[in-house]
């Protein structure tokens, strides 16, 4: 049942507040560190199980005559070659659970946790569009934390790796903070605030590997970083539910209640009547009705493939370049923040590209541009590094902006009742993206170029594809399938 009054709308409402009013500025504040946790969560096997130097003592020769062999070196790891393993780091991942020439098990640690990031996209975003943004948000980081801890005081390796995956899976709460983030503000300032609380993503890369570097032993490091996450509980006080999502099931008058309190706490009169605000309801709705309808519409079902499409490059073209920088010289912790600390001037800069060049150029200059600078990568002259990490660095810059680009984008394609279940399932595609990266180094066996070339012809698909969908920067997010359709036709006069 619809109810629809054309009295006074969301988005007139909400163009009233300031991004950086009392209400709003508390509630970024919030999901900025929302955004430092996870980011630090997702990462966090990175260093943990990174690769330890061991030698073997046999018993048949003294230790110190004994031959050294790196984790990377295969030779004389039979079942008989070895009667004990001594470790450079004795408190290592490596050393503690023995995993002496057994380098799938170490990095059989990442892709569970990425393929448990794929399933738990699926679970939460439906979840969040059918019990909420707000109360999602919280269970995912308080779950996270509790599994995060449990995790610190394992002794079984493969226990370990259940709860690492079991973790990614509900205790990932990206997408529903993101769209909360997005419904709390008019269409104009989407943009600027989701930016804002962006920032929480750099933050956490560079607090990542500095904690590690101050805090190595990889059990106290999990406790330092976890613990501090069981404080969102506290959020169930600290932040409000989507006022967008309340009014599209049906919940009126809590989405009335937070409005006029939003108003209160900025010390601002609101010059309409609330109670005569216009909403599409999808009460009564099943959640699998809802979903079926937006695949049902070609044109969003096409959409659902270039975004997927957009979220496997982004995440592969970003993760496979942030992974290979422990190939460049210098301190491994400081390269990896430098990864991060790139994607500063991208959350300052994209705020004023997409609100002067919309979304689409903006999103096919930077893929093509990413695509250009990685197939020149390999072959920038060898007597030049500093012109070759310049490069290297203008095409991490590149992905950083289109991935940045295809949060908001994505988001902004679908409608309120499906938006963060599309949204998710787009994240969860995408992330075969972040899957494959780890292995690209592989492939510079067969030459040293080449997972740049693949990077690059990656990005040049992606932007092509991009061609097939409406621009979405001037309308207003739509509630429903018939508005989701009607994005960007010039002859649309209300959403």
């Amino acid at each position: 049942m619809s109810k629809i009054s054309d009295t006074v709308h969301l988005d007139d409402i909400l163009l009233k507040f300031s991004v950086f009013g009392r209400y709003h500025a508390v509630a970024s504040v919030c999901l900025t560190l929302v955004n430092v946790f996870e980011i630090i969560a997702y990462n966090n096997y990175v260093f943990i199980t990174e690769e330890v130097k061991y030698r073997c003592v046999s018993n048949s020769y003294n230790e110190s005559n004994s031959s050294q062999h790196n984790s990377s070196v295969s030779g004389d790891c039979s079942a008989d070659s070895c009667a004990q393993w001594v470790y450079d780091d004795p408190h290592s991942f490596v050393a503690e659970f023995y995993l002496a020439c057994q380098e799938w098990k170490r990095t059989l640690v990442g892709s569970m946790h990425s393929f448990g990031c794929m399933l738990g996209l699926v679970i939460v975003g439906p979840l969040s569009d059918r019990l909420g943004r707000k109360t999602l948000t919280v269970t995912t980081c308080v779950l996270g934390s509790m599994l995060g801890l449990v995790r610190s005081f394992t002794s079984s390796y493969w226990l370990y790796v259940a709860l690492e995956f079991l973790e990614a899976v509900v205790g990932d709460p990206t997408s529903s903070s993101f769209t909360l983030c997005i419904e709390m503000v008019a269409t104009e300032k989407r943009v600027l605030y989701t930016s804002i609380s962006g920032f929480g993503y750099t933050i956490g890369g560079i607090m990542y590997p500095l904690l590690y570097w101050l805090v190595p032993y990889w059990r106290n490091f999990l406790r330092l970083a976890y613990t501090p996450g069981l404080l969102f509980i506290f959020y169930i006080y600290l932040i409000d539910e989507s006022p967008r999502w309340l009014l599209n099931k049906g919940k009126k008058e809590e989405a009335v209640a937070i409005i006029d309190e939003a108003a209160k706490t900025n010390k601002m009169q609101l010059e309409m009547d609330l109670n005569k605000i216009s909403y599409e309801e999808e009460k009564g709705a099943k959640f699998s009705k809802v979903l079926l309808d937006t695949f049902k519409s070609k044109s969003l079902l096409l959409r659902f493939f270039v975004c997927s499409a957009w979220w496997i490059a982004s995440t592969f073209v970003y993760h496979g370049l942030t992974i290979n920088s422990i190939f460049l010289q210098g301190n491994k912790y400081v390269n990896y923040g430098l990864m991060y600390i790139v994607d500063v001037p991208v959350l300052v800069a994209v705020v004023f590209i997409l609100k002067r060049f919309k979304r689409k150029m903006p999103l096919i200059f930077t893929f093509v541009a990413c695509a250009v600078l990685c197939v020149a990568q390999p072959f920038v002259p060898s007597e030049h590094p500093w012109l070759s990490i310049t490069v290297y660095l203008s095409g991490k810059l590149m992905s950083s902006f289109y991935l940045s680009i295809t949060y908001i984008f994505t988001s902004e394609l679908f409608p309120t009742s499906t938006r963060n279940s599309m949204h998710a399932l787009c994240s969860s595609v995408g992330r075969i993206g972040s899957v494959i990266a780890p292995q690209m180094p592989l492939l510079m066996a067969y030459w040293s170029g080449l997972p740049a070339v693949i990077f690059g012809l990656v990005s040049l698909t992606a932007g092509m594809l991009t061609l097939l969908v409406p621009d979405t920067a001037e309308d207003s997010l739509p509630d429903t399938v018939h508005q989701a359709e009607n994005i960007g036709k010039l002859d649309e006069t209300e959403l």
